[in-house]
């Protein structure tokens, strides 16, 4: 029997672990996709205590708490911080088979060293020693970076965020380079045209533009893309239910600007028109200067009207969504492609049901200009867990190139979640050295340990150009 979270944790044969720890282990990270706030980087915050760093923003967490029986105080409300975590203590022996038990677990031990399982009866003395060990300069949000080993980070980020604190982190001569992500999914949310209204107020603030039309608003567009270019921006991202793909001609479009921002609401064939011209007028911005995009599709959000009236959106409310996929997807991409205008894509699926269907369309756009040029991304959010990553492992290696795959990232708010590349890479190496010692791929570190190091890292910064 093996013990539990020993030092070859999921690494099940000698292949695996010659693989981890000669290829993969040591690899710095670059985390291409993340939630982290750019002003903790900025500031190199000290953390008073674990559930400023470890519980604050967490919808993982909190999901589990409540499915635990915890009251909403202890997730989002204004319980004191001890008592919020001695909570999430007594949720954590709940967890067993749901990635947070082993999440919870690395995390304690880097980077503070903790091997302890955490339960009702270890959790005071767990939180009084990393609080203490968090109140020093040695556990700021840098200093925690630099114990993982991280080499870069992409935050995301609204076009009309000012991106004072990424100038800020790198006027402080910080080397780990922190870059934003261009997130421009409220430039297009017509739907509500309260709230898109008080948007467009914020974007010329950002630009200096006034729009009063259409033409106005992709000029100020533009001048927000051409900032985040000048501040070291490469990617864009957007997080939507599916892809927009309806036919439209650019007086449409005029019209429906006009309406929204006269502050009438327009129907859903409307709003669908207008996505999917903002979202080729993005994929063109993309190409031109050279970007990455990236696509976060599937989910079903704030499905809790009544909690989302009380508390707002990204709470843990969210699921997994059944919307068509594969044609209006099909559809956008051929658009941007048939006007040569498709620029690098990461294509990331929530319905593990999509997993074939995200592969085989990347497969159909790629056109021999870059390397693996359209992903099929990492397991993402229900699915950055054991059998998801395994599941796209498999699916991408069946169906494409898996050793031009650019590999993990953490999609976190949190500086302690960088032990998922290590998940990861455990997993990663797992799979191939079991293929190696069942006789299904040749025995040769040279070339498969290559691989590895590749995918752990060296596809990433070769893709990205970061």
């Amino acid at each position: 029997m093996k013990t539990f979270m020993d030092e070859n944790f999921m690494l099940q044969n000698k292949t695996a672990e010659k693989l981890y720890y000669d290829y993969a282990k040591e690899m710095p990270i670059i985390d291409y996709h993340c939630h982290l706030p750019p002003h903790e980087i900025a500031e190199d915050k000290i953390f008073s205590n674990m559930s400023k760093i470890w519980l604050e923003g967490d919808h993982y967490k909190w999901r589990a708490m409540r499915a635990n029986g915890v009251a909403e105080k202890y997730c989002t409300g204004d319980a004191p911080d001890e008592e919020k975590f001695l909570k999430w203590a007594e949720t954590v022996p709940h967890t067993l088979r749901n990635p947070l038990y082993h999440w919870a677990h690395m995390e304690l031990r880097r980077p503070f060293g903790i091997s302890r399982l955490l339960n009702p009866s270890t959790a005071k003395e767990i939180y009084d020693q990393t609080g203490q060990m968090l109140q020093t300069s040695e556990f700021s949000a840098r200093n925690i970076m630099r114990k993982m080993n991280v080499e870069l980070v992409c935050t995301t980020d609204d076009p009309a965020d000012d991106l004072k604190h990424h100038i800020k982190t790198k006027q402080d001569g910080f080397e780990i380079k922190v870059l934003p992500t261009w997130r421009p999914d409220k430039a297009m949310a017509v739907e509500n045209s309260d709230a898109y209204n008080d948007y467009l107020g914020k974007l010329e603030k950002a630009s200096g533009v006034s729009i009063t039309g259409f033409d106005d608003l992709i000029s100020a567009i533009n001048k927000r893309h051409d900032f985040f270019h000048d501040q070291g921006c490469r990617l864009s991202d957007h997080g939507l239910e599916t892809f927009y793909a309806e036919d439209f001609k650019d007086g449409e479009i005029k019209k429906i600007f006009e309406t929204v921002r006269s502050g009438k609401p327009v129907g859903q064939e409307m709003v669908s028109k207008f996505k999917s011209a903002m979202l080729v007028y993005f994929g063109i911005m993309d190409y031109d200067k050279g970007w990455t995009q990236q696509f976060h599709v599937g989910a079903l959000r704030n499905n809790s009207s009544r909690m989302y009236n009380k508390l707002g959106a990204d709470k843990g409310f969210d699921s997994i969504g059944d919307s068509e996929m594969a044609r209006p997807m099909s559809r956008f991409f051929d658009r941007l492609d048939s006007d040569n205008k498709l620029a690098k894509t990461i294509l990331y699926n929530l319905n593990p049901g999509d997993n074939a269907v995200m592969a085989t369309m990347a497969g159909n756009f790629n056109d021999g200009s870059v390397p693996g040029k359209m992903q099929f991304g990492s397991g993402w959010w229900f699915l950055d867990q054991k059998d998801g990553m395994v599941d796209q492992i498999n699916t991408l290696s069946n169906m494409g190139l898996l050793s031009r795959f650019v590999g993990m990232l953490t999609d976190s708010r949190s500086f302690l979640s960088y032990p998922r590349h290590d998940y990861f890479r455990r997993i990663l190496c797992n799979l191939i050295g079991t293929d190696i010692e069942n006789g299904e791929i040749p025995d040769d570190m040279e070339l498969t340990g290559t691989m590895v190091k590749n995918i752990c890292y060296y596809n990433a910064k070769n893709y990205l150009g970061l």
